[in-house]
């Protein structure tokens, strides 16, 4: 499998028709104004750079409602990647955007200039966590959204949320299965954080709303991610982006952000896997490539709860394994 790398061009929140409770746009992107040609230019030829021969390489426009931007703005911008496409060193683009600001002929303008994927914040697929979150649209407009992308060709991306105002785990599962019906093909998961400077953080302190924590984020989030997994989905980044300031706390308020959330998640899925082992002497567990870290547990935690069972334990990975498979001996 070739190696893939996507470079980012973080546009500003300028097309949003609506402020949503938990959106404070600059802390999520860090950008506030429009990047100019000399800064696009310089922020593409830095990562390429750093890309090997033969790595698949796309250029994302990430941040803000791309597609709600003025289209002439849009031109601009893939205009000027587009000598980048034309010499094969970019592959392909993708975009994000809201499920309301998409046009069906406009997609394909987008698609002619190289457009390949469109991410959709669709965030919940349930009527009254919407409403709630101020999002201003219904799951019908996602659907027709959904319709619009792939009637012309686009691959569909679609972001959801859990823990927003009116938010139950059922919800946010029902959610996550609607999204695979859809046809999307891949996605990405983010817990709801309460940031400074939104309609949430004053819920948040006038006590309309409580924040997940960590571990019933976690909670929440264990079955959504098994579902996604399941169906083939490919889950490009589960928890926000560990930035400075949300790691120092600079930028929120309250909420489950943890630098190593999917490894946490990925740990309570294991956690159940494995809680039904009958124990003893020792214990040697076969799991796929690239999941003993996650099947041993964030700090380690399955394996100290099958310590308790087993003097020795140790994991082992088995090419022939897939997902959260196992055997043991």
């Amino acid at each position: 499998m070739s190696q893939h790398r996507t470079i980012p061009i973080f546009v500003p929140e300028m097309a949003c028709p609506c402020r949503c409770v938990y959106c404070n746009q600059f802390v999520i992107s860090g950008q506030q104004q429009m990047p100019t040609d000399e800064e696009i230019t310089a922020t593409i030829e830095r990562h390429l750079q750093t890309i090997s021969d033969g790595m698949e390489v796309e250029l994302g426009f990430f941040g803000g409602t791309f597609t709600g931007i003025a289209k002439e703005e849009q031109l601009r911008l893939l205009r000027l990647v587009e000598p980048y496409l034309e010499k094969g060193r970019i592959g392909a683009l993708r975009c994000s955007t809201r499920p309301d600001r998409i046009e069906k002929e406009w997609v394909g303008e987008l698609a002619a200039r190289g457009m390949r994927a469109i991410e959709l914040g669709v965030q919940s697929m349930d009527r009254d966590v919407l409403l709630a979150a101020g999002r201003g649209y219904t799951p019908e407009t996602v659907e027709r959204a959904a319709e619009a992308i792939l009637d012309r060709g686009v691959g569909l991306g679609m972001q959801m949320m859990i823990g927003l105002p009116e938010d139950t785990p059922e919800k946010s599962l029902a959610t996550a299965q609607k999204i695979i019906n859809s046809g999307a093909t891949n996605t990405r998961i983010y817990p709801t954080l309460v940031i400074e400077d939104t309609v949430l953080a004053k819920r948040w302190r006038d006590g309309r709303y409580r924040a997940l924590t960590v571990e019933e984020a976690v909670e929440w989030t264990r079955p959504v991610l098994q579902l996604m997994e399941e169906h083939d989905m490919e889950v490009l980044r589960v928890g926000l982006h560990p930035t400075e300031g949300f790691i120092n706390g600079q930028d929120y308020l309250a909420g489950p952000f943890h630098v190593a959330f999917k490894l946490q998640v990925q740990t309570a899925i294991w956690r159940e896997r494995l809680d039904g082992l009958p124990g003893g002497d020792k214990v040697t567990i076969y799991v796929p490539k690239g999941m003993s870290n996650a099947a041993a547990g964030y700090q380690s935690r399955n394996r100290k709860r099958l310590e308790e069972r087993y003097q020795k334990v140790a994991f082992r990975e088995d090419e022939r394994l897939k997902k959260y498979e196992y055997r043991y001996e």
